[in-house]
């Protein structure tokens, strides 16, 4: 897995003066119109530099505060983000049969935590994915399920519980469909995907759940499944669901012991936590700060004027509410509509820290722009590099932790999954896009990631942008004596960015 980047031919300057002072042959003036891959450049962001420049004193803070180091797992993810899409690490050497031009394509870190280059390429993957050789061709209804901020934490905090969880919720969701349709659990099924979401916007960690459900049930008539779509929910029926799933949320949860029910109220039960990691991430989930001298304190925020009074109606209609919990499902795409249905899965699986929503102030601070802002006109998040890297270390899930869940017919055993998933699954030799005549491989589903780029961002990255060759891998550079001898020829940096040590650091408020 590889690094990338959309760049635009007019994006850079130096892409501009490759388009008005050289000179191609005629035959190659297509060439110029098109978007060619061009190497990220981590070490030139925000992002990048606030992690190089304050990790050891993150850490440090850390150790001395909770008494406590971070788990190795997360500090696996800020280590290799450094090392992400850097040429000094080791790279790929790419190369023209027809000019000889080449190209060099750095390793990526593949982590889930933050790393917006990463989760970028797994975006991309996965909706393509799903789009193409899991969802069937029928109609498909996003079910979005947001959660009160204690159980935010706790389902931070020991992940193990998400399962019974999801059983709860997609149990409940198939039986109001089976009913919609006038038919009973026995004799109709349907499915779903559930994407866990982690993060909000202010990079807060907010654990709430994107259900893709089938909007319809499948019935087998002559030994064929059938669909039958189902009418729209009325905000009374949403109603009733949302308390019914409440309701046996709770329950479950005090099954599993971690909530404790005394006179008809609930508390969360005390649970072995991370001495370290704990903390982070329960500031996160309620926007305050875990550590330094304003601990405890709520991040500072840039506001405009209010927009709580100017959301249309329209947008509450498939929305309801209910003791800190929220229910919606507004957006739907019809069976025709799978263009749609991926942009819906890639806004649903993006990263969670956008490079372009990143900026330092004159002070020194994080500014983080919000994607959308809020109703109460917050546009803007403002943090210290040492409250901001807080934020990062809790966005960072547990290994082994599957993120995307399948139900119902389209879970992996389910009988019917093999007779209802689009043609892709079945025909792995056809080409999945219109635009692209390469086959797959007979024996994986997985997009290549040159297929990837050119469907996603339509750059292409298997021709030459000079003559419009075919650029193919000839190395995969590694050995570190080879890395310096191509980098220095080269003229590129063949060391690492140096990282900066541990400074001193406040662990009260100054008087």
């Amino acid at each position: 897995m590889f690094s990338f980047s959309k760049i635009m031919s007019t994006a850079t300057p130096r892409a501009q003066f490759h388009q008005k002072n050289l000179r191609q042959p005629a035959q190659h003036a297509a060439v110029e119109n098109q978007l060619h891959y061009e190497r990220h450049r981590p070490e030139e962001t925000t992002l990048y530099r606030l992690v190089q420049e304050h990790i050891g004193t993150f850490f440090a803070q850390v150790e001395t505060e909770t008494g406590s180091g971070l788990p190795d797992f997360v500090k696996d993810e800020f280590e290799a983000f450094l090392e992400c899409g850097i040429l000094a690490q080791g790279f790929l050497r790419l190369r023209c049969a027809s000019c000889a031009h080449e190209k060099l394509v750095a390793f990526s870190c593949k982590r889930r935590g933050f790393c917006p280059s990463c989760g970028g390429r797994r975006m991309a993957q996965t909706a393509a994915h799903l789009v193409d050789h899991i969802i069937p061709r029928a109609p498909v209804r996003q079910w979005v399920l947001s959660l009160p901020i204690p159980l935010r934490y706790l389902l931070a905090a020991h992940p193990h519980l998400l399962t019974p969880v999801l059983q709860v919720i997609h149990r409940a969701i198939s039986t109001f469909l089976i009913k919609q349709a006038g038919l009973k659990r026995i004799d109709a099924q349907t499915g779903a995907i559930t994407l866990i979401q982690r993060f909000g916007s202010a990079a807060n960690l907010n654990i709430h759940l994107h259900c893709l459900v089938l909007d319809g049930v499948y019935r087998i008539q002559n030994g064929v499944p059938e669909f039958h779509s189902v009418r729209s929910p009325t905000t009374e029926q949403l109603q009733r669901l949302l308390s019914q799933i409440i309701q046996r949320i709770m329950k479950a949860l005090t099954r599993n012991g971690a909530l404790i029910e005394e006179e008809g109220m609930s508390y969360l039960a005390e649970m072995e936590t991370d001495a370290a990691l704990s903390p982070l991430q329960s500031a996160a989930c309620t926007y305050r700060i875990a550590l330094g001298p304003r601990a405890g304190q709520k991040v500072l925020t840039l506001k405009t004027i209010s927009t709580q009074n100017t959301q249309p109606q329209e947008n509450k209609k498939y929305c309801v509410n209910a003791h800190g919990f929220s229910l919606h499902a507004g957006v739907r795409c019809a069976m025709n509509q799978r263009k749609e249905l991926e942009h819906l899965c890639r806004y649903i699986t993006r990263p969670a820290i956008a490079n372009e929503r990143l900026a330092l102030n004159s002070a020194g601070q994080v500014v983080l722009t919000l994607k959308t802002p809020y109703r109460d006109g917050t546009t803007h998040i403002v943090m210290s590099p040492l409250e901001f890297m807080q934020r990062l270390a809790a966005l960072v899930p547990r290994p082994r932790l599957n993120l995307i869940r399948f139900h119902g017919v389209l879970a992996p055993n389910a009988k019917l999954r093999a007779e209802i998933i689009p043609d892709g699954m079945k025909n792995k030799s056809k080409p999945t896009d219109e635009n692209d005549d390469v086959p797959q491989s007979t024996t994986s589903v997985r997009i290549s990631w040159a297929r990837l780029l050119k469907r996603v961002f339509d750059i292409d990255i298997e021709h030459c942008p000079h003559c419009g060759g075919t650029l193919k891998i000839i190395a995969a550079i590694l050995e570190s004596g080879a890395i310096t001898k191509i980098l220095d020829h080269l003229g590129l940096p063949a060391r690492a960015p140096p990282r900066s040590p541990a400074q001193a650091f406040e662990l009260f408020e100054p008087t």
